[in-house]
């Protein structure tokens, strides 16, 4: 390095937070010599489902199959609908059609981001099944709402945790509402198990129907009782994630922090709005999303790219609905329904809250953006 040069700060959006915890579990489990799916998976989900406040957790190998099979297991087929938000990644309305169903999109609330309860009951018809609500962000959605919904038309309730794990609506935590819930434990989530997913249910016969499908619909040893997958959780996976299990509430208390430090001064911004907090909902931040109106002086892009250029890794969550996505449109969906969720979109910039990003990150990020609409 040549002296006196200049090191540029870089925050990145997102970062597993790994530490000397899980590299021991790892070393455990390598030592046992059981490294596919073992005594480690099962006291993860003991573990999980004790901390979710549900029966049964089921691990399984990412959090798209988990969305699969929890559609799999409550029989939606061919012909069904199932409602959920085009505003989310894609695994959530793909899984649907995996099934061979359609997935019916319902606008979002403008302030959560998070399915409207009113746009889901006028797209309700007789070939609906279920409805997937999405937490997004890690903001509960308005579960007391939903699950009335669900109960007056006799529908399944799903709710898709992949980003809310530990969050709590009314003092119940997410993955505990519906009739099945799923979760991922990506690297970008608010723990990780490398590559993982779980689904969560108070149904025993959910859950098994759950654990025979993600094992080659095996009854027992090679004895197979329909066509089933190889979607097993590995030992490894699952001894990374009970470790991080045992730090979630920490890492979250250090996400809720951030983002109340981001707030208290990008309120003062003018044309920045900092995400709306339900006052019924614990948000644990899986990303702080802010919204660029009109009146400020950039445009998202434009501002996105500036602090690049600062270090500052941010991302878009998510740049267009998945209805406008290019399978999507080539399936015949319309380009103009839910005007919200289009308006987020073009609106919509994540910034780091992670559990490593200091408060000295969180002055510089500010300090930043004030630099750039300075110079604006």
């Amino acid at each position: 390095m040549v002296c006196g040069a200049y090191i540029m700060k870089t925050i990145p959006i997102a970062k597993p937070f790994l530490g000397k915890e899980e590299l021991e579990a790892v070393k455990r489990v390598m030592k046992s010599g059981i490294l596919a799916h073992g005594p480690e998976v099962e006291a993860f989900e003991k573990e999980f489902a004790e901390y979710i406040g549900v029966k049964y957790a089921v691990a399984v190998a990412n959090g798209t199959a988990a969305l699969d099979l929890a559609l799999k297991a409550i029989g939606v087929k061919e012909g069904d609908e199932v409602i959920t938000t085009p505003f989310t990644f894609i695994a959530t309305a793909n899984a649907i059609l995996f099934q061979r169903a359609k997935p019916v999109f319902a606008d979002i609330d403008p302030k959560t981001y998070n399915l409207d309860q009113n746009e889901v009951l006028e797209k309700i018809t007789n070939k609906t099944k279920a409805i997937i609500v999405v937490h997004l962000y890690g903001q509960p959605a308005d579960m007391k709402a939903f699950k009335e919904i669900a109960e007056d038309h006799k529908l399944y309730l799903i709710e898709d945790s992949a980003q809310a794990h530990g969050a709590e609506f009314m003092g119940q935590k997410t993955g505990s509402f519906g009739d099945v819930a799923i979760f991922s434990f990506y690297p970008t989530k608010n723990m990780t198990t490398g590559e993982g997913g779980m689904v969560t249910t108070n149904n025993k016969e959910i859950a098994d129907r759950v654990k025979l499908l993600r094992n080659h619909g095996q009854s027992e040893k090679y004895l197979h009782v329909e066509l089933g997958w190889n979607l097993r959780m590995t030992s490894i996976a699952a001894a990374i994630g009970r470790a991080q299990l045992r730090k979630l509430d920490k890492f979250n208390e250090i996400r809720r922090r951030n983002a109340e430090l981001l707030t208290r001064r990008l309120s003062r911004i003018r044309g920045i709005t900092p995400p709306y907090v339900d006052p019924r909902v614990k948000h644990v931040f899986h990303q702080y999303v802010v919204r660029i109106e009109d009146d400020f002086p950039l445009s998202r892009d434009e501002l996105q790219k500036l602090l690049r250029e600062k270090g500052i890794g941010t991302a878009i969550h998510y740049p267009r609905p998945i209805f406008q996505q290019p399978l999507y449109k080539r399936l015949g969906y319309k380009q103009d329904i839910c005007p919200n969720a289009i308006d987020a979109s073009k609106r919509v910039l994540s910034l780091p809250v992670h559990p490593l990003v200091e408060p000295s990150d969180i002055e510089y990020i500010i300090n930043s953006i004030q630099e750039i609409i300075s110079l604006a």
